[in-house]
């Protein structure tokens, strides 16, 4: 007889029957790929958000950050500043331009971009800074935009983790920045299984990247065959991208969308109890938003202090005995400064980012997801209460 406990995941999505009922009425629509039900998903979106924006459905964040970029003109021999505390793909699309990535340390207590590290870093060639807001709570933006316009430089925010997090009550995506860019991977804070979203007031980018997402055609599948021209013709205007985002996907999103601010009560409610139980343990929790706005609570990274340290804990040990007892983790992020890519490429050493070096030796990040019952939460609570006595 097995009585070994059922596995609690790192992440789950939150898919329900009206989710399956909305892709099923896509498929048997005849629109699989992009048509109405995107069309309907960028403006709910953007509706969302707030008003003056213009929303792009994309098939990733990454092909967001790549879209966004190209709008604003980055190429050869550009820099572009990020943090070193973020996913490749941040800073892979830079290169994909034949610009250069400059590597920046954060911030201690949020692991946010450290806005004095991006100043130090600032050259001639520099012309964009790209912020991540790290789990899911808000990067200092107003620090950043005045950085920005002292220099005449762009700011294309990272907000894979930020939907629908707040900044001084600015939901992120209608904050002063060039373009914004969300995740709706199958971890994120709704999903459509793949997929981003591009939003902007720059109506001049908006209609670049509209274009640029297909192949740099200057009308979209949809249009050519709703328009009453005629529906063979288009122009290719530039050599653009394959980066559309399918209708099937849109209408996950659309109900995904309408239950966010459910599975943000959720997340927060999970947060909120792991800040709470976790307190007396020798960790390091993550912050939260300052009073009066949102964090969004994509992950909940937790670092063990000085005193486990001193104990003889182990972040790589403390993973093996979670994952001994059914609990899943992941650790979020491998510094870029520590891939062979980036290392090699622009010569980075550890030192050089003393803060994000020291996080990602302690770091892990624990299970919090919207379908997370308390009972699996109480068993996480309690494992780790077990192995960092």
């Amino acid at each position: 007889m097995n009585n070994k406990p059922a596995f609690i995941p790192f992440a789950l999505p939150h898919i329900g029957d009206e989710e399956i009922a909305a892709v099923t009425e896509a498929l048997r629509s005849g629109w699989v790929t992009t048509g109405p039900k995107t069309k309907a998903f960028e403006q709910a979106f953007a509706e969302f958000l707030g008003p003056g924006l213009e929303s792009i459905a994309v098939n990733s964040a990454t092909a967001g950050l790549h879209l966004a970029l190209e709008a604003m003109g980055i190429g050869p021999g550009d820099e572009v500043i990020a943090p070193t505390l973020t996913f490749t793909a941040t800073t892979e699309v830079v290169r994909y331009l034949g610009a250069d990535a400059v590597l920046v340390d954060v911030d201690p207590r949020t692991l946010n971009i450290d806005p004095a590290k991006i100043r130090a870093a600032i050259t001639a060639r520099t012309k964009a800074i790209m912020p991540v807001h790290y789990g899911g709570l808000a990067c200092e933006m107003d620090e950043i935009f005045a950085i920005a316009r002292e220099h005449g430089l762009k700011v294309i925010e990272d907000a894979a983790h930020a939907l629908p997090t707040t900044y001084k009550g600015t939901k992120v995506g209608c904050l002063d920045s060039d373009a914004t860019v969300f995740s709706f991977y199958a971890n994120k804070t709704m999903t459509t299984g793949e997929g981003g979203m591009v939003v902007t007031r720059n109506a001049d980018a908006a209609k670049r990247m509209k274009v640029m997402r297909l192949h740099g055609m200057n009308r979209d599948a949809f249009d050519r065959f709703v328009s009453k021209t005629p529906a063979w013709y288009y122009e290719v205007v530039a050599p653009g991208f394959k980066y559309n985002l399918t209708d099937i996907a849109s209408a996950l999103g659309l109900v995904q969308l309408t239950r966010l601010p459910q599975f943000l009560v959720r997340r927060q409610h999970l947060a909120s109890r792991y800040a709470q139980e976790l307190s007396d343990l020798p960790l390091i929790l993550p912050a939260d938003a300052p009073d009066g706005d949102v964090h969004s609570w994509h992950l909940y990274v937790i670092r063990l202090d000085d005193q486990a340290l001193q104990r003889g804990h182990d972040r790589d040990a403390v993973i093996q005995a979670l994952s001994d007892h059914g609990i899943g983790t992941s650790v979020h992020y491998v510094p870029l400064h520590r891939h062979p890519y980036w290392r090699d490429r622009y010569q980075l050493d550890p030192a050089m980012f003393p803060v994000a070096d020291k996080a990602y030796q302690t770091m892990l990040s624990i299970p919090l997801y919207t379908a997370m019952s308390d009972d699996d939460q109480t068993r996480v609570i309690d494992t780790l209460r077990r192995i960092l006595s």
